[in-house]
Order: structure tokens, then C-alpha cells, then sequence
């Protein structure tokens, strides 16, 4: 049988033809080519369903550990249990000098993120390694300081190293592991307990579970050790002065760019809209407002025109300009204090979809105005 393969033009590129039949044989390649293809898209589909299905089941594993540990100490509000977390809570709210971490490996990690939550929540906090503990650093801890140990297995021998020196110091100890009767758990005044995890993942090993139990632990006591302390904003924005979190905790008359008696000016309601405009734009130079604030004859916010506003008008009434522009400001507009936060701004520019909020002092004065372009350029808000 002459079979060969043919080129362009003749019955098909890339077929084989049969001289004996006459007949054109499927190609081959195209074939294996279509083969391959589509077995390629089953193992895509196929590792894409692995790895989904380890993502969730780590995720609900971590997740069930905790709310475990939560449901243990709900379920016992008023017994041992519960009395264990409270001493570890006053222990911290009661500190007059810092909260030292300490763990090792993995631990040592999740103790670093647990003192950074210490320290945003204003109470004093840093971290010391076991090792470097037993091999001079101890003079790094006073007796005024309370000190987290933390190792799940609980038998971790530089921790235990360390345990025992600060027990013989008398200074305060938090210990965190998997059991109450661990070694770790007898050296410590108060001991929390994590149970019996078991760590996600198809092997069971490595520090997953545990880890995240711990760190939940640890934001645990902080946030409740906090509580008692009567933590404020006030002093947690002097701790996140900057990013989104400290941005959130700035006073408007911190942020507001425009300020009357420097360059907003404040217009008589009593004005037409060519009185209101001319009076408001006469400086002639310098950044203009979006907005015209209006007051009454006491001094008082009574309305807001904006250039929006403007531009309705004047679609609407060529005449506008004459008409009393209290027939066509906004009365009694939506405004904020001197020492309202700036998620306040934010959270009226986003539920009432405005640009210009009027900001008063404790009469009802305007003393500024908040511009959401000047949130978007400090990045406090998106466009």
C-alpha cells in the first residue's frame, strides 16, 4: 500500500493519502495534537479542583480550631476556664512596664505579630528570643514587665529554660501551649490552653493550625487586656498616626483644606445667586471652592450652593442668576464637626454620594469645608 503524506494543495495539508484507495487517512499529528490538548485541560481542571479543595479544607480546619477554643471558654463563663483567660487579662491590664513575648521557631514568629498588636493598642510590648534570653539578654526584663511564653508542644527547652528563671525572679508569666498540665503550664501564673489541634494539611506536620490558634490567642488578650485599660481613639491614632488606620482617626479640621477666614468665604443667604457668586469668587485668586456656603443673620450654616447646582440652574432658568439663591440652595445641608473623624466624611461621602461637606464649630458656625478631591489626594478616599 503507497500511503504518503501530502503538501499544500494537494487533498489536505498535513493528511496521508492511500494510493490504493484513494482515500485521505486522518493526519496523525493532528490527532495527537487535539489529544494532547484536551488531556492538558483535564489535568488543569484536575489540579485546580487539589488545590482548591486543600485551600478550603486548611482554612475550615484553622477556622474550627478556633471557634472550638472560643466555645470552651463560653461554655465555661464563670468556672476554671474562663477564670484562667481573666488572670491572664489582668496580669497585661495591670502592667506598668512591658509585655515581652517569647517563643521559639514558629512561635517565636506568631509572639513578634502578637507584641505588634500590644504595641498598636498602646500597651508598651517587645519581643525576646529564648535563646538569646539564657545567654544574656535577660537584663532586657524587669519585674515590672509580664512575659508570654509560648510553645504548643509545651516542652520546648529554651522556653522551659527561660520559664524558670523569670518564676525564680518573680516576674509575671503568661503561658500559652496545647495543655494545662504541661511543663510550660506549671511554670506560668496563668496558662491558656489550645487543646488538641490537629494541623491542616494532607501530612499533619508542619505548624499550621497551632500557629493560627495562637496568634488568635494572643489578639485575644490584647484586645480584652485593652478593654480594660478603656483604650481611645484618641490614643490608638497616636499610635497609627499614619496609613488608612490613622487616617480614619484624624479630625476633619485636621484634613479640611478649606478654611474660612483664609480661602472659603462665607455668603448671606439673603443674597441672590449673582450677589452670592460675586462675593464668593471676588478675591480673584488662589485655590475656589466647589461649593458657596450660605449663613443666616446669626452667622449660622443655613445652606450650600454647589457648581453643580449652578450648572442645573442655568440649564433649567437662563434667568436663574437673578433668583433669591434661597430659593435653590440645599437648606439645612448634611455637615460635620470640628472634631468629627475623617471616616465620618468618608461615610457621608458614600452614603449620600455628595462632594462638599460644611464643617461647624459647636454653634452651627461654618468654620471649613471638606472637598472629596482633597480626601482622594490623600489617598483617604478612592475615586
Amino acid at each position: 500500500m503507497d500511503v504518503r503524506l501530502l503538501v499544500d494543495g494537494e487533498q489536505g495539508t498535513g493528511s496521508r493519502y492511500n494510493a490504493d484507495r484513494g482515500a485521505v487517512l486522518p493526519s496523525y499529528r493532528t490527532m495527537t495534537a487535539s489529544q494532547s490538548n484536551s488531556n492538558s485541560q483535564d489535568d488543569l481542571s484536575v489540579k485546580r479542583e487539589e488545590a482548591i479543595s486543600a485551600i478550603t479544607d486548611v482554612l475550615r480546619c484553622e477556622a474550627e480550631a478556633i471557634e472550638r477554643i472560643a466555645d470552651s471558654i463560653a461554655a465555661d463563663s464563670s468556672g476554671i476556664e474562663a477564670g484562667r483567660w481573666q488572670d491572664a487579662v489582668d496580669l497585661i491590664a495591670s502592667c506598668t512596664g512591658h509585655v515581652v513575648v517569647s517563643g521559639m521557631g514558629k512561635s517565636g514568629l506568631i509572639g513578634a505579630k502578637i507584641s505588634a498588636t500590644f504595641s498598636s493598642l498602646g500597651i508598651p510590648s517587645n519581643v525576646l528570643h529564648p535563646a538569646e534570653a539564657v545567654h544574656g539578654d535577660l537584663g532586657r526584663i524587669r519585674k515590672d514587665d509580664v512575659v508570654i511564653l509560648m510553645s504548643y508542644s509545651g516542652t520546648t527547652a529554651e522556653v522551659l529554660s527561660l520559664a524558670a528563671i523569670l518564676k525564680a525572679d518573680g516576674v509575671p508569666r503568661i503561658g500559652i501551649s496545647g495543655q494545662h498540665d504541661s511543663h510550660l503550664a506549671k511554670l506560668c501564673d496563668a496558662h491558656l490552653a489550645l487543646g488538641d489541634l490537629e494541623e491542616a494539611g494532607t501530612l499533619n506536620l508542619a505548624p499550621t493550625t497551632s500557629t493560627t490558634a495562637s496568634l488568635a490567642c494572643g489578639d485575644a488578650l490584647a484586645m480584652a487586656a485593652a478593654g480594660q485599660r478603656r483604650l481611645t481613639e484618641d490614643e490608638f491614632h497616636r499610635h497609627h498616626p499614619a496609613g488608612r488606620l490613622g487616617s480614619n482617626l484624624r479630625s476633619v479640621e485636621e484634613v479640611m483644606r478649606l478654611r474660612v477666614g483664609e480661602n472659603l468665604p462665607v455668603v448671606s443667604q439673603d443674597h441672590t445667586v449673582q450677589e452670592a457668586l460675586t462675593d464668593a469668587w471676588s478675591d480673584g485668586g488662589g485655590r475656589r471652592a466647589g461649593a458657596i456656603v450660605l449663613v443666616d443673620d446669626e452667622g449660622r450654616l443655613s445652606g450650600i450652593f454647589t457648581d453643580g447646582d449652578l450648572r442645573r440652574l442655568m440649564m433649567e432658568d437662563p434667568t436663574g442668576l437673578t433668583r433669591p439663591i434661597m430659593e435653590v440652595m440645599t437648606s439645612h445641608p448634611r455637615s460635620l464637626r470640628l472634631d468629627d473623624r475623617v471616616r465620618d466624611a468618608r461615610q457621608l461621602i458614600a452614603e449620600h454620594r455628595i462632594d462638599e461637606i460644611p464643617v461647624v464649630d459647636a454653634e452651627g458656625k461654618p468654620r471649613g469645608l471638606i472637598d472629596v478631591q482633597d480626601l482622594i489626594t490623600m489617598k483617604i478616599v478612592q475615586e
